[in-house]
């Protein structure tokens, strides 16, 4: 069955780094493009990255460009969004999916159960 699994997240000081995981199984990963999400309490979930499948091109919103990396393995059944200099405003549960379409498509098809990342001191 298909299946987007995220680990990595936990507990980090303001400044500090942490890096998520998102396991893919399941489906071809040649023909999806892969994001990350976050949602916080009280907040409509954002898009913060995505990994192109065709090109390997990314996406960065603005909130989070020059702070998050997104990559992903050879084999593309893993990718990874490291996160730099994180800001109390990135605690969120941050969730993997999958999109047949592009990355700043409405419609991802499969989702992960999340991953709580909390930005305190």
């Amino acid at each position: 069955q298909v299946q987007l699994v995220e680990s990595g997240g936990g507990l980090v000081q303001p400044g500090g780094s942490r890096r998520l995981s998102c396991v893919a199984s399941g489906f071809n990963p040649d023909y999806y493009a892969i994001g990350w999400f976050r949602q916080a309490p009280g907040k409509e979930r954002e898009r913060v990255s995505c990994i192109s499948d065709s090109d390997g091109s990314v996406y960065y919103p603005h909130s989070v460009e020059g702070r998050f990396t997104i990559s992903r393995n050879n084999a593309k059944t893993t990718v990874y969004l490291q996160m730099n200099s994180l800001k109390p405003e990135d605690t969120a549960v941050y969730y993997c999916a999958a999109t047949s379409a592009w990355c700043l498509s409405r419609d991802f098809e499969y989702w992960g159960q999340g991953t709580q990342v909390t930005v305190s001191s």
